[in-house]
Formats: structure tokens, C-alpha cells, sequence
């Protein structure tokens, strides 16, 4: 009698299409075993300790009641903060850390996911990858998770050490969910981008600004209403955030809210993830002329990097058009509160409260703007990793040639960008454009010095070249946050934004501008010089 050999069991196609997520996952913590628990350790920590930093600064019930009416009745510092809907130490810590806490969560999701997807794409790894029994929607899944293991690693530090520094339970895990859920949210957003485009950069530009918008959106909401119900709040995942209220009646269904906006961006990614080609997008690259026009190092880097500047040269204008417009109502913030004059002399110097809030604008404009001429000094990296610099080096490019190509972007670019804040602050504020834009263009020594260090690092330890992104995050929650914590004048002058002069409204000082220039210039030459001598990676 002939054997019948048994049929073959068939695997459901679900289940092939996620077939090597556990491995790939495995791989992703792996390679993000430094960067996720700096995140929620750092970030965490940040929030986490926020409860009992403010009861050092306000020492007193009515000292926190006096503070929040005046930050609650303020459109100017609404915009920047959010109203304030408890004056607990809770409430407090809600309102002052909880939409930076949101945006460093977002950009910590963009961050992880586009690494694990369309990098990998791009560089040509998940094509290996690929070729072994990995599914299609394996990569996106494993992403996605990896995500989640951040964001949730963050909400649990902010929840464990608020709760015990609160004894508020369920304010504390309001307060973690709100940024953990709104990371997430963020993470679908960068996987629905890194389908679309077929580059890195474009999918995390992208995703970025989606995040721009929606703070502008809760800026100006927050502006119009003193308890975040404006229409432009309901349209910003940053508005939906503030008003889940930790601390002050939580609104659970919110974060229900977040939740589902995060499955939808991620079951659009699904889809979008099964019905394109690996390493494809859904928004091709323009094919280039029939014959070349790039003749230098310089016109290739412009040609790169023009999208980019485009970009955060219409945000800055944008945004600098809108708190411009803000100023005027920062005078009926200071009043005879003591305190709330401190905070805002912290920021924008002993002008008044008008010049100091204009002031403190344009160096958050300057730090934001190191974030691009970081990021823009970085284009060297990948496009050293994406083995794209080789081809241009085997010919008569030198690399001191391809790096200045690049640098002139960036710090040009950079000046780009300061011009364009500044003449929208003369816009929004009636058209005082001299002074605004003196305040925003003498932030420049300091981006330069920061841009400086990322080529150094880039120049001399390629591997560390990331960290510059971390120390400009650094020198940010310095300049926001530090002057409401209280923190020493010596901890504020570890950011090199901390020795600029606060303009408008004070003199200006040349040397602490004529030094950072210097020590910029020093950090770009010793990068650059590094470069001539080590090896291309490959």
C-alpha cells in the first residue's frame, strides 16, 4: 500500500506577514539598550522630580494659588505652558512639565521608530533582513514595540516618582499615561511618514512638523481660552493632552481619545506597509534632469539640505509672528507678583516685562534653532553611513570640500532661520524690527557653538555623533524649564545660550558673543581636521 503523505499545515497569512517580530524586537531593544533607558531615565526623571522642586520654590499654599492666577490669566504664558488648572504642587508640575514632557516623548517616538524602519530600509539592512523568514509587517511591528517599551518605561518612572512625592496616585498616572499616550500617538505618525517617503530625513522632517503644528495650534487655543476648550485645542494632540488634568478631576476619556488616534495612524501604517515595495515610498523622490547640474560639493549639499531649511524658515516665521503677537500681554502678568517677576527676569533679563517676554522668545527660538543646524551638521553622518559620501569622495571631492559643503548649510542656514524668527516677532509685535531682530540673530555664537560640537564629535568619534542632538535637548530644558525650578546661576550658564545678552531691552555685550564665535570656529576646524584623518565608514 502507497504512503499518502500528510498535507502541510498552512499558516494563516496574518500570521506570516508578522512572522520574525519577536527577533527583530529582540534586535531593536538591543541597539537602543543605551538611548530608551537614557530617555526614561532622564525624561522620567525630569517630570518625576518636578512635584518637589516646585514646593521648594513655593514654599506656601497661598504662594501657589498666586502663581497659578497669574500664569491662568496670562494668554502670553499660556501659550507657552498651558493654563494651569490646579495650584497643588501636582497641579503645578502637570501644568509646568506636562507639554514638555509631551514633545520630548513624541520626538523620542520619531526618533525610534524611523531608526527601525525606514532607516533600516535605507541603508539597505532590512533587504538582509528580508531575505530570511521575516514578514512584511514584521519591521513596523517590532518598531512600533519598541516604542511602546519607551514611552511606557517613561510613564512608569513619572508615576512612581510623583506618587511618592505627591501621594496623588491617580494625578501621578494621569499625568504618566498623558505623556506616555501621546509618544505613542507620535510614534504612529512617524510610522505612517516613513511609509510615505523613501528617505529618514523627510519621514523625521515630516513628523516634526506635524509636532510644530500641533503646538502652534495648542498655543494659540490656549491663548484665546483659560481652560484649553478652544476649538484649536481640540484639533492639537498637544490640546487633547492638557486636558486630560492631572490632578484636577482627571479626564480619563481622554487619553481613550489619544489611544485611538495612535491605532488609526498605526493601522494606516499597516496598510500603507502592504501595498508598497521594499524600500519604496508613496511619495517618489522627483526624478533628477537628463544631464547633471551639481558641479560642486557645496551645490550638492544645497540641493540635499533646501527642503529643510524651506521648512523650518516658514515655522520660524510663523511662530515668530504669533508670540510677537502675544507680547503685549505680558505686562498684565507681573504685577506685584514677586515671583512670577523673578521667573520671567530669569528668562528675558531685568527689562520690562513686555522686553523680557520678547527676549525670552527669541533664546527659545535660538535653542529650537540648534536643533536644526544640529540635525543639518548630522546630514554628514548619514550620509557617510548610507555609504553615499564614498562615491563622491573616490573623485576629486576632497573631504574638506564635502564637509564645508554641508557646514555652509548649516550655519548659514541657521542665520536663515534666526532672520526669519525675528522678522516675524517684528510682524506679530506692530513692526518694531530692529531691536526683535538683533535679539534673535545674537543667538547664532551660541547654535554655532553647539553645531560646532557636532561636528567635532562627527569629525573625530563618528559613533558619538548623536550625542550632540542629546546636549542641545540638554541646554533646552535648561533655558525652558531651569528659570521656573530656580536653578543656580551656574547651572543656567552650562548652556552656552545662559552667557548670550538678553535682548531686547538690556545692552549688548560683545564678548560673550565674540568668545562663542571663537570657540565655534575652534570645534569646526578640529572636527574638521579629524575627518581628514580618520577612515569612511563603511
Amino acid at each position: 500500500m502507497t504512503a499518502v503523505a500528510a498535507p502541510l499545515p498552512t499558516v494563516p497569512a496574518s500570521r506570516r506577514e508578522l512572522a520574525g517580530t519577536g527577533a527583530l524586537l529582540r534586535l531593536a531593544l538591543r541597539r537602543d539598550r543605551v538611548m530608551i533607558p537614557v530617555w526614561a531615565v532622564a525624561l522620567g526623571g525630569l517630570v518625576a522630580s518636578g512635584a518637589s522642586t516646585l514646593e521648594k520654590v513655593y514654599t506656601t499654599a497661598a504662594q501657589r494659588a498666586e502663581v497659578a492666577h497669574s500664569m491662568s490669566g496670562n494668554g502670553s504664558l499660556r501659550a507657552l505652558y498651558g493654563p494651569v488648572f490646579d495650584d497643588s504642587p501636582g497641579g503645578l508640575t502637570a501644568w509646568r512639565f506636562g507639554g514638555f514632557g509631551c514633545v520630548l516623548a513624541a520626538v523620542m517616538s520619531l526618533l525610534i521608530v524611523v531608526r527601525h524602519t525606514r532607516e533600516e530600509e535605507e541603508t539597505g539592512r532590512q533587504e538582509l533582513l528580508s531575505s530570511a523568514m521575516v514578514g512584511r509587517r514584521a519591521p513596523l511591528t517590532s518598531a512600533l514595540l519598541a516604542a511602546l517599551t519607551a514611552n511606557a518605561s517613561v510613564a512608569v518612572v513619572i508615576t512612581a516618582g510623583l506618587a511618592k512625592s505627591t501621594g496623588n496616585t491617580a494625578g501621578s498616572a494621569a499625568l504618566g499615561l498623558t505623556i506616555g499616550t501621546v509618544g505613542m500617538l507620535f510614534a504612529g505618525t512617524a510610522a505612517v511618514m516613513a511609509q510615505l517617503t523613501e528617505s529618514a530625513r523627510l519621514a523625521k522632517g515630516l513628523t516634526g512638523a506635524v509636532l510644530g503644528a500641533a503646538f502652534l495650534l495648542k498655543a494659540a487655543g490656549d491663548t484665546a481660552t483659560r481652560d484649553a476648550s478652544s476649538a484649536l485645542d481640540r484639533l492639537s494632540p498637544l490640546g487633547w493632552a492638557e486636558n486630560v488634568r492631572p490632578y484636577a478631576d482627571e479626564r480619563w476619556w481622554v487619553l481613550l481619545l489619544i489611544v485611538a488616534a495612535a491605532c488609526v495612524q498605526g493601522g494606516a501604517a499597516y496598510v500603507l506597509a502592504g501595498r508598497r515595495d521594499l524600500g519604496m515610498g508613496f511619495m517618489p523622490p522627483r526624478p533628477g534632469p537628463a544631464e547633471g547640474r551639481i558641479a560642486t560639493a557645496y551645490g550638492l549639499a544645497r540641493r540635499l539640505q533646501r527642503g529643510g531649511v524651506l521648512g523650518w524658515t516658514l515655522g520660524f516665521a510663523l511662530a515668530g509672528l504669533l508670540f510677537g503677537g502675544m507680547a503685549d500681554g505680558a505686562a498684565d502678568l507681573v504685577g506685584d507678583n514677586a515671583r512670577t517677576r523673578e521667573i520671567i527676569q530669569r528668562m528675558g533679563g531685568q527689562a520690562g516685562p513686555t522686553d523680557a517676554f520678547l527676549a525670552a522668545i527669541a533664546g527659545l527660538l535660538g535653542m529650537v534653532a540648534a536643533l536644526y543646524a544640529t540635525s543639518s551638521v548630522l546630514r554628514l553622518h548619514g550620509e557617510e553611513t548610507a555609504q553615499r559620501a564614498e562615491p563622491v569622495l573616490a573623485a576629486s571631492v576632497g573631504r574638506g570640500r564635502w564637509a564645508a559643503g554641508h557646514l555652509v548649510i548649516a550655519f548659514g542656514g541657521a542665520a536663515l532661520v534666526m532672520a526669519a524668527g525675528g522678522l516675524g516677532l517684528g510682524v506679530g509685535h506692530g513692526g518694531e524690527f530692529g531691536p526683535l531682530l538683533a535679539a534673535c540673530l545674537v543667538q547664532l555664537p551660541a547654535i554655532w557653538t553647539l553645531a560646532g560640537l557636532a561636528v567635532l564629535l562627527f569629525g573625530a568619534f563618528p559613533k558619538l555623533a548623536q550625542a550632540a542632538l542629546g546636549v542641545v535637548g540638554l541646554c533646552l530644558a535648561l533655558g525652558w524649564i531651569g528659570p521656573a525650578l530656580n536653578l543656580p546661576s551656574p547651572a543656567l550658564r552650562l548652556s552656552p545660550f545662559g552667557h548670550l545678552p538678553k535682548l531686547p531691552g538690556t545692552e549688548m555685550a560683545w564678548t560673550p558673543v565674540l568668545v562663542l564665535t571663537g570657540i565655534a570656529g575652534v570645534l569646526v576646524a578640529a572636527g574638521v581636521g579629524a575627518l581628514r584623518r580618520r577612515d569612511v565608514e563603511g
